[in-house]
């Protein structure tokens, strides 16, 4: 399609918006691809775009000033490419679902304070001993060594009794029976 081209009703027909395809699309695709670092769906999408701003602008169509748009079309091709390309490098990068599979879930600060106050009221249930040496084992920090000298018990009785306080917190929480093991 030349400059001149008949228009109607100052847009341009659907038959010629064929014909500039048919034309200058071979060409325009070659540009964009390589514009596009050879993806071929970006690429078939900007001549899509470029032939659409044919069609939004007719005037630039029928100029007299050159014998073919070819040159206008490539500019604006051109353009739109760039723009695209500045468009995806201002946001972050796409993350496919894969990625999202394997991705660590993090908790957040309303799970954990959930949490606590589960944890807080089934240590409430456990028998004063068991509770005395889960404080200071779990909670606290403290080695056996320093919980049996604390508590003025063997560290064979610090043991046992905390096993035993994680095997009733294990019965209380079965959902965070994971978190004690």
């Amino acid at each position: 399609m030349t400059a001149g081209s008949t228009l109607t009703n100052g847009t341009t027909a659907e038959h010629e918006l064929a014909a500039l395809q048919r034309e200058h699309g071979r060409p325009l695709f070659a540009l964009l691809l390589r514009l596009c670092d050879g993806d071929r769906q970006r690429a078939e999408d900007l001549v899509q775009e470029t032939l659409v701003r044919a069609w939004q602008h007719p005037e630039a169509l029928r100029a007299d000033d050159f014998d073919s748009v070819r040159p206008w079309l490539m500019t604006v091709a051109r353009r739109l490419a760039i723009d695209a390309r500045r468009a995806r490098q201002a946001r972050p990068p796409e993350v496919g679902d894969a990625v999202l599979e394997h991705a660590r879930v993090i908790s957040d600060h309303a799970e954990r304070a959930a949490a606590m106050l589960d944890v807080r009221e089934a240590v409430k249930t456990l028998t004063p001993q068991h509770r005395e040496v889960l404080v200071l084992v779990y909670f606290q920090g403290a080695s056996v060594a320093e919980a049996a000298a604390a508590l003025g018990i063997p560290p064979g009785t610090v043991k046992s009794r905390a096993y035993y306080a994680l095997r009733a917190l294990r019965r209380v929480l079965p959902g965070y029976a994971a978190d004690l093991r």
